[in-house]
């Protein structure tokens, strides 16, 4: 390390205020941390490429530094899915720094990653109040049953008003109309149970009819006086 000439001459004055790094939660505990080796948490970030035309949705599981599980939803823009594919393969194994050092393909997982960082290393996870953390495989809970993302897809204009084409249930087939053409329910099919009861061999008519369902007030005797497809009326 070099130093001026000015540093040089001056005289050692002693450092009064110098206690180290204030305390951070993680997994139930205080650290005072120093390293990456330090950090430990499960937490979530969401980012966006430069156009914004798409966004990501990062999750991740990190011990000692190290993320040991990575979860990459993206939404918006199609070439973000293989980018996903390949952040997935990326991540696992990296410590923190590294992932934010390296190049994530897609700007918004890139993105997502820095916002992530910053959380973790604040001391704002998901974890941070939980003993020992959360097991590996925590962020296919988020997931559900039928394991795939959160989706909530809605469509409107002036003209014609708004169309449901996904919510969290589930594919919207149909919506209901009451007496003023006001929403007020849909009929959804939940297509992570549909393929899972076809893995098992369910005749797809029948398995189309055990994963439908209904949300709100979906029939003539709850106020329904019309049924329209949201696709296609």
């Amino acid at each position: 390390m070099t130093y001026t000439q000015e540093v040089q001459h001056m005289c050692c004055v002693a450092q009064g205020a110098n206690h180290g790094p204030a305390p951070i939660p993680e997994e139930g505990k205080w650290v005072k941390a120093k390293e990456i080796k330090d950090i430990s948490g499960f937490t979530h970030g969401i980012g966006w490429c430069a156009p914004q035309q798409g966004a990501c949705k990062l999750s991740l599981n990190i011990k000692d530094g190290v993320i040991v599980e990575a979860l990459v939803e993206t939404l918006g823009c199609s070439g973000m899915t293989h980018s996903a594919a390949m952040a997935s393969e990326i991540l696992p194994g990296k410590t923190i720094l590294e992932a934010l050092n390296t190049d994530l393909v897609c700007d918004a997982i890139n993105t997502a990653m820095r916002e992530l960082f910053l959380q973790i290393v604040y001391g704002r996870s998901q974890s941070a109040f939980s003993e020992g953390g959360l097991n590996v495989g925590a962020a296919l809970e988020d997931l559900g049953k039928g394991l795939r993302s959160q989706v909530g897809t809605m469509f409107g204009t002036v003209a014609k008003g708004p169309r449901y084409l996904e919510m969290a249930e589930g594919y919207c087939k149909r919506i209901a109309l009451d007496k003023d053409n006001q929403i007020i329910g849909y009929e959804f099919v939940n297509l992570g149970k549909f393929m899972d009861e076809i893995k098992k061999g369910t005749d797809a008519n029948e398995a189309l009819k055990k994963v439908t369902g209904t949300y709100g007030r979906f029939s003539e005797e709850q106020g329904a006086v019309k049924f329209i497809d949201p696709r296609k009326e």
